[in-house]
C-alpha cells in the first residue's frame, strides 16, 4: 500500500521538457492540421508553429484572409480541436 506520495518538480519540469512530450504535442498538431484542412478549400494553408515554453506547445493556424470569418461562421478549428479531444478554453477565462 502506499503511504506517502512525493512529488519530484524538477523530474516533473525535465520529462514535459523532453523530447517525448514534443513529440506527443507534435503529433497532435498535425492530426488537428489534417482535420482542419478537411474542412478547408484545397490548397488552403494551414500552419503549425512548434514553441517552447515551460514545456513544449504548438499553435495551429490557417495561413488565409478568410481563416477568421470560417472560424466565427462554421467552428472550423474548434470543431477541429473538439473532435481531436482537445480541450478549448477561452483564453480571457484565465
Amino acid at each position: 500500500m502506499l503511504e506517502r506520495l512525493e512529488l519530484d518538480p524538477a523530474g516533473i519540469r525535465e520529462f514535459l521538457g523532453g523530447a517525448e512530450v514534443r513529440a506527443l504535442v507534435d503529433g497532435v498538431a498535425e492530426d488537428l492540421r489534417a482535420r482542419v484542412r478537411a474542412r478547408l478549400p484545397p490548397g488552403t494553408r494551414v500552419e503549425i508553429k512548434a514553441y517552447t515554453t515551460d514545456r513544449g506547445a504548438a499553435s495551429v493556424t490557417v495561413a488565409d484572409v478568410r481563416g477568421m470569418a470560417w472560424q466565427a461562421r462554421h467552428g472550423i478549428l474548434t470543431r477541429s480541436a473538439g473532435e481531436a479531444g482537445i480541450e478549448v478554453k477561452d483564453w480571457r477565462s484565465g
